[in-house]
């Protein structure tokens, strides 16, 4: 009887030890055959990933898809219960740009803030003492040729540069940028260096000085921890989940704030080469930072980059799915959009920018809150910035209710939602340009705040 469960223990052990060994091999084989070890290893696809990062930092830049990363951030923060800042009333729906950013700009009730992201000058002394020592920076640029082409069509009867061009011809502006172009004026940040002006770099150094836009790229590459590029929307967003250790679904979009094509102005190769020299220290930055984001995708593999940009878009198709049925949200003109709160802002001039119009019918078979988040996908800036203001508002006043005991007297009013939108003046010049993304200038708004503007 002994004998024979000693036999037993000793074929169980056997069988054990075959199975890890083979297991173990089984494991290695399927590693191997993959070819993606990165993959693998890589924290925000590992078993355990890491918790998902939560402070962050996205420099809004102009003209570059931006709208579109700071509507997937706005509706992250709702989903997670965060505090995105956002600018006082003053300021409108940016943090009173083209000023040097200050705290100043940020709304009471939305301190202390998880995210921020609206439109502002950069300004990292002042970001660091508003925000937590763990906050992740991040941004995005896009092409200079196709960037300024949209700054001049976009912006052409508001910036004073531009206005001055005869017949709003590109060509006769780059054919003599100098004689239409004012350093001090008002709007002078949309035509020249656009993205270093952001930044907070000094939008007319010279292109001479090459010294001083090597230390510029130096610079915002040691800030921003991801500098994504426009016209690889899908793969940089590949690289800012990992950072982020977000969830698939936390990256999905649908893109936001577009011109018509009758709207776009084809560039020669002439005029190309021409915008990129009168925007040099741009294009600088946009070299670099395109280079170093092909270095990183190659980190993680072209195989496994493309899989996730191709579930990163099946996962798009079901939201849409999901949200809109067959019945896909509308391409329309502003004037054409029936629901005021998805108008996109209209520039003046023959410029087209075109919103979603929901389909008929949309509440039939959605609860009012998926109706909601639904909405909410395809909201444009300006509108997702009054509504996120006044929820944060409301928490905010109520968390101090609480806190201090007092039912007798409210400790403060929250804001409309729907409020009255002036449209204002520019300021009469702008403010001295920044030494880099270290400037320090906190001038105060003048008078007179920025009149709105988007991107």
């Amino acid at each position: 009887m002994l004998q024979k469960r000693m036999l037993t223990g000793f074929l169980i052990i056997i069988t054990v030890s075959v199975l890890l060994y083979y297991g173990s091999h089984l494991d290695c084989t399927m590693k191997a055959h993959l070819g993606c070890p990165a993959l693998f290893s890589h924290p925000s696809l590992a078993l355990k990933p890491k918790p998902k990062h939560t402070n962050v930092v996205f420099l809004k830049t102009h003209k570059t898809a931006s709208s579109t990363i700071q509507n997937l951030l706005f509706r992250f923060a709702e989903r997670n219960n965060l505090t995105v800042a956002l600018p006082v009333q003053a300021c409108n729906h940016q943090f009173c740009y083209p000023y040097s950013f200050t705290s100043r700009f940020v709304h009471a009730h939305t301190l202390p803030p998880n995210i921020v992201t609206n439109h502002m000058r950069f300004n990292k002394p002042e970001l660091q003492h508003l925000m937590p020592n763990d906050t992740i920076y991040f941004t995005i640029l896009r092409e200079p040729g196709s960037m300024f082409e949209s700054l001049f069509t976009y912006y052409n009867r508001h910036c004073e540069t531009f206005q001055r061009v005869p017949n709003g011809s590109l060509e006769a502006f780059l054919e003599e940028p100098l004689r239409y172009y004012k350093a001090k004026e008002g709007y002078s940040m949309y035509a020249h260096n656009t993205l270093t002006f952001d930044l907070g770099g000094d939008k007319d150094c010279p292109a001479t000085n090459v010294t001083y836009a090597q230390a510029f790229v130096a610079e915002v590459e040691r800030v921003f921890s991801l500098v994504m590029i426009a016209e690889y929307f899908d793969e940089s967003l590949v690289l800012l989940r990992h950072l982020l250790s977000w969830d698939l679904d936390d990256m999905v979009y649908f893109k936001l704030n577009m011109r018509t094509q009758n709207s776009k102005k084809s560039l020669t190769p002439s005029l190309h080469s021409k915008i990129r020299a009168w925007n040099f220290l741009d294009a600088q930055l946009y070299d670099h930072f395109n280079a170093s984001l092909w270095r990183k995708l190659s980190a993680i593999g072209s195989v496994h980059v493309e899989r996730e940009v191709q579930l990163l878009r099946q996962a798009q198709e079901k939201l849409m799915r999901s949200c809109f049925g067959d019945r896909k949200p509308l391409l329309r003109s502003a004037a054409e959009i029936k629901n005021k709160d998805l108008r996109p802002w209209k520039p003046k001039g023959n410029v087209d920018v075109v919103g979603y119009d929901l389909p008929m019918n949309l509440s039939h078979g959605f609860s009012s809150q998926a109706q909601e988040l639904c909405l909410k996908l395809i909201m444009p800036e300006v509108r997702y910035t009054q509504l996120l203001l006044h929820s944060q508002s409301l928490r905010y006043c109520q968390s101090h209710q609480q806190q201090f005991n007092t039912s007798q007297q409210p400790i403060c009013t929250v804001l409309p939602q729907h409020p009255q939108v002036h449209h204002r003046q520019p300021p009469s010049a702008a403010p001295g340009s920044g030494s880099g993304t270290g400037s320090t200038s906190t001038s105060k708004p003048a008078a007179r705040p920025v009149e709105k503007k988007r991107v």
